[in-house]
Formats: C-alpha cells, structure tokens, sequence
C-alpha cells in the first residue's frame, strides 16, 4: 500500500530535528534516550513517506538537504506547539492549590464561617486556602491587594472597567434603634424624622461611604453621637442604644435588641458582587473559586443579604 505524505507519525519530526541539531544519529540518540539504530529507523521511515531525502550523511556529520531545510521551521513550529499543549494540558489537569485572599466587610466573614460553605469548598478542593482580608472599605484588588472581593456597591478602586464578577444578591438597608432607646426617645416614623434624633455614622475615613452622603442629605443638622469606622460598629453602638442607626437588613434583623424603626431605604439598595481581575479570573484556583460560589449562589445570597 502506497504511502502519502499525510501518512506520517508527528512523533518522527523530533528525530529529523534531533539530528539537525545534534549532526549525527548517535548524539540525536543520546538527546532523545533513544538507541542510534532507532533514530535511523524513524527518519528512514519519514523519508519513505515523503518520498525525498531528509539528510545527507558527510564526512563531519549529517547535514540536511534542501528539502529538510524547507521543512526544519515548520517542524519547529510543530515542536514548539506540541509543548504549549503539553503545558496546558499539565496545568489544567494538575491539582489546583494556592491561597485565595477574599477581601469582604467583617460581618460577611463571620455568617460565611459560620455556614458550612468554607467546609464545602475545601472537601472539594483540599488544596485550595481561603485568607480573609477584612475591611468595611474598598480593597484595591486590581493593585493586587486582594484576589477577590465580595462587596456592595460599584465595582470600586476607581477600576471598574478592569474587574469582573458576578451578581449575588441586593444588600438593601434600614434604619434601627434598640428597644431601649425607643422607649427613651420615641421610636422615628419617617426618613424626614431622623433629624431630630440622636443618630451613629461613620467617621471621616469612612465618609464616602453612600451611609454618610445619605446621612448628611437627610438629616444635615442632627447630632452624630457616634463615629466608627466598620458596619459592626454601627450595629454595636445601635444594640448600645446610643442612637439610631442605618444597618444592613443581614445584619439588623439579626439583632433581637434592635427594631427596625424605618423599612428599606430604596437609595441604599446596592448589588453584591463577587469580583476579581480578568487576568486572574481564568487561573485554576480563582476559577476554581468563582465556580463554586456560583454554583452555592442560593447558599451565599441568604449570607450576605438576609
């Protein structure tokens, strides 16, 4: 049966290159692990196949032909695309470890432990470790000081167009005061009621935060009583009863001390997101994590959202 160009084994091109290389089919033998006569056999066989000599045999070494010549940089571009497959290949079949640093507000840490979602992930992927970089404000993950975040609002680090995600769910707020201090000072009705009560925001570090443009908007000349710079903040100095305060309906309704006096406040209302960068979004281990997550969204969203 007649053989046709097509009819090669890719496998016998590393021979030709070998001896191209090498000079000889000793020293390609020895390159590859291969006995020589073997190496004679394989490029024999690839030059019946083609029907042309590959190499010429000389006094110092073998030394391609014409032909060969025409043919050595479309080998090496096969060579050099067999082993980018190779590395792929390797990469994604490869037991994905590595430390994934999640950057979300300190209470979402806390009901995320307290869930068995961490215990999940990690029957999953055991290789995989989830650190927690805690912060009330916006972690630049972009400038790599984070790999992931789970927050409200816009996408933030003034890098919107380079992050990616997915929606969660809708952090909606309220406003909340203790039991004690309605019975003190009358329980608030309306929005427009806020300024004439003792209210707990967020300090300076804090204040573009949309809780303080809303505060300063509603209620301009009331007294802050407290300033703090975390949301945990808020709803201790609200369980102190040391004023009234706006909270996330996740984390006020969880308070039995705390009446929700004002129902959720529609300017408030932001979208939880999961976000990372593109770049780090395809690595096995953030995509391992945006996976799952996404696949635990009926799990998360309650989480975060209440």
């Amino acid at each position: 049966m007649a053989h046709t160009p097509q009819d090669f084994d890719w496998d016998d091109l590393k021979h030709l290159l070998a001896v191209a290389r090498h000079g000889s089919t000793l020293a390609a033998g020895r390159a590859l692990g291969l006995d020589q006569s073997t190496v004679q056999r394989r490029l024999t066989q690839l030059e019946r196949r083609f029907g042309l000599p590959l190499v010429q045999r000389q006094p110092n070494g073998y030394h391609l032909t014409e032909f060969g010549q025409a043919l050595l940089p479309h080998a090496e571009r096969v060579e050099a695309a067999v082993a980018q497959f190779k590395q792929q290949l390797a990469t994604a079949t490869a037991e994905v470890s590595g430390v994934i640093r999640v950057t979300c507000p300190e209470p979402i840490v806390f009901r995320i432990t307290q869930s068995t979602l961490l215990k999940r992930f990690h029957e999953r992927y055991p290789a995989l470790q989830v650190h927690f970089v805690m912060s009330d404000k916006y972690v630049d993950v972009v400038g790599g000081e984070a790999d992931v975040a789970l927050r409200s609002g816009d996408t933030g680090d003034g890098h919107d167009g380079k992050l990616v995600g997915r929606k969660i769910g809708d952090s909606v707020w309220a406003v909340y005061a203790s039991a004690a201090y309605i019975e003190r000072h009358g329980r608030p009705q309306r929005v427009e009621d806020l300024r004439n009560h003792a209210l707990v925001g967020f300090d300076e570090t804090m204040a573009k935060h949309r809780i303080a443009g809303w505060l300063r908007q509603v209620a301009p000349d009331a007294v802050l009583v407290a300033r703090t710079n975390s949301v945990l903040g808020l709803v201790y100095s609200a369980k102190a009863g040391v004023g009234v305060a706006p909270l996330p309906i996740a984390l006020g309704d969880a308070e039995p001390d705390l009446v929700r006096v004002i129902e959720s406040v529609p300017e408030l209302t932001r979208i939880w997101r999961l976000l990372t960068t593109a770049e780090l979004r395809h690595t096995p281990r953030i995509a391992a994590f945006f996976d799952f997550i996404v696949s635990e969204i009926d799990t998360l969203k309650p989480i975060i959202t209440g």
